[in-house]
């Protein structure tokens, strides 16, 4: 068992080491690089770095095509190069997770590689195969418009192998007990080489189980129970984070019910939700995502973020809702992809509004759960739209105002960073925004040290307080005899929010400012909200009397 359950009350910063800084010259990120810049994610108050993919790779997908799990892509550095990062970070005070690829691998993998030589291959049943192309081969796709099939044939075997994602990522047969156990043994591997954890990619396809008939696997997700089962005994304090787009009815399948499964999942409804709630400046569809999600077992955590490395995914919005969105926030179709999500970083997508930024930042650190920040987003940097679908929001991180963003010496990074106003280096950098006081990375420092101070927010109870302006999302957290209330007003316009936090009356600090509360009769506070305003008050306690004018 976890004992301090470090993950309740951390601050995870996710990148991709190939875009964050180059160390040699090279115009390509690695961990020399990023090894240089701990000081400054250590400075924001980063605890847990999230690693994207670094293995070797063909790179047809950012790094989630993979010929080697044990291995560093060259590229990036070697093995020792990631062992002394790893002990950098620590000497920080931050953990490491990475991304635990283990659904399906690159078609240049060796043992597909193998596999395809022939049926009786030790590998051929790692992957999944048919005799004929089925049915069902142009449904089910991960990338709708751009991929055609789920099934392609390898015309040496006469068989046809099976893969949700691009043809060059064929599906692991995560039923095969052989599949399994290697998987334990990566898993296994960078444990020993100081990980903290992993981020599990596509885990709802872990458990669909094909090739269930062949092997007797019956309980769809017994692979999530052994997963944590090995992780326990190998590291008691390393966790598992969840990547599952799954209905709040779903979701406990993933916990499992006594919380002996993922400890986190990301919290796609709130997410989606937020920014519906956002568009049309009306918090009942946020309300009600957080009213319809489940109670967590004590080991269990939701994970919060605005954007991330893919497509703001909007598809399990009603249809008229997300063409609402994609009107407000990516009206162009170049801006839009597989039909459900936007290829936009959050600054532009706001326009670069401050007070919805900050808005938006507030909201996602103070939300039931741990924030997760995607690299560059507490600068408000922006996205190429000319490069390849979701490869629009992965450009290098913008250091200074020297060429290519201080990213990198060579004369061509691998990668062109954002060169053109409003977003581009010249006016978005790290350097620049450390000078200004009133820069969005000043202050997500200081909201950022804010959120670590009010671990109510990581461990406490919570529940949604009645508000009448139907725009306000109004929290209160209770852990420890402390007690937290969260205002947020989603519309451009002031209001007046009258509510009743609970309890005997009592003043409530406001911890961001000097705008405390005084309750009025029957306890009642009323607070006016600046458009798109946020109040963190903690309830002052009884025993200290309140000041006087």
């Amino acid at each position: 068992m976890i004992q301090d359950l470090w993950y309740k009350n951390a601050v995870i910063y996710c990148l991709d080491v190939e875009t964050f800084m180059d160390g040699n010259g090279d115009g390509v990120g690695d961990f020399i690089g990023l090894q240089r810049r701990l000081d400054y994610l250590a400075g924001l108050g980063v605890t847990c770095l999230w690693l994207m993919p670094f293995h070797p790779t063909p790179n047809r997908d950012n790094g989630y095509d993979i010929t080697d799990h044990y291995g560093v892509d060259p590229r990036l550095g070697t093995p020792g190069d990631f062992v002394e990062f790893t002990h950098q970070a620590k000497q920080r005070g931050m953990r490491v997770i990475i991304d635990l690829v283990v659904n399906h691998t690159s078609d240049r993998h060796p043992w597909f590689l193998d596999a395809c030589k022939g049926r009786d291959s030790r590998f051929h049943d790692f992957y999944v195969w048919s005799d004929k192309k089925p049915r069902d081969a142009h449904e089910g796709m991960v990338f709708p418009g751009s991929q055609s099939t789920t099934w392609t044939q390898v015309p040496a075997v006469k068989r046809w192998y099976f893969h949700r994602f691009f043809p060059f990522q064929p599906e692991l047969n995560v039923a095969n007990p052989a599949v399994r156990e290697e998987l334990l043994k990566v898993m296994g591997f960078w444990l020993e080489l100081g990980v903290s954890g992993f981020r599990v990619d596509a885990v709802p396809f872990l458990v669909e189980l094909k090739g269930t008939k062949d092997h007797g696997n019956k309980d769809p997700y017994a692979l999530l129970s052994r997963m944590r089962e090995f992780l326990s005994w190998r590291s008691g304090d390393a966790i598992l984070l969840a990547e599952a787009n799954v209905t709040m009815d779903e979701v406990m399948n993933f916990y499992g019910k006594e919380g002996d499964r993922m400890q986190m999942v990301f919290n796609f409804a709130a997410n989606q939700n937020f920014f519906l709630s956002l568009v049309t400046e009306d918090a009942t569809p946020l309300v009600e995502a957080l009213r319809s999600a489940p109670r967590l077992p004590h080991l269990a955590q939701w994970a919060n973020f605005l954007r991330n490395h893919d497509e703001l995914d909007l598809g399990r919005l009603p249809a008229a809702a997300r063409k609402r969105v994609f009107a407000e926030l990516g009206p162009e179709p170049r801006m839009q992809l597989y039909g459900r999500g936007l290829r936009r970083r959050l600054a532009p997508m706001l326009a670069a509004d401050r007070r919805r930024l900050e808005l938006s930042f507030s909201l996602m650190l103070s939300l039931p759960g741990t924030p997760v920040l995607w690299y560059g987003d507490e600068l408000g940097m922006g996205e190429d739209l000319s490069l390849h679908e979701r490869q629009s929001v992965r450009t290098p991180m913008q250091w200074s105002n020297e060429p290519h963003g201080g990213f990198t010496r060579a004369p061509e990074p691998f990668r062109p960073v954002v060169a053109r106003a409003p977003f581009g280096f010249p006016q978005v950098n790290v350097e620049q925004q450390r000078r200004d006081p009133s820069s969005l990375l000043n202050w997500m420092e200081r909201m950022v040290r804010m959120r670590k101070e009010c671990p109510e927010l990581g461990w406490g109870a919570w529940k949604l307080l009645r508000v009448r302006p139907p725009h306000v999302l109004a929290l209160r957290y209770d852990w420890k005899g402390e007690t937290l209330v969260m205002l947020h007003n989603l519309s451009g316009k002031a209001c007046e929010v009258g509510f009743s936090p609970g309890g005997p009356p009592a003043r409530l600090v406001h911890l961001l400012s000097e705008a405390h509360s005084a309750p009025g009769k029957a306890g009642r506070h009323r607070v006016t909200l600046e458009g798109y305003g946020y109040r963190w008050f903690r309830m002052e306690p009884r025993d200290v009397p309140a000041a006087t004018a």
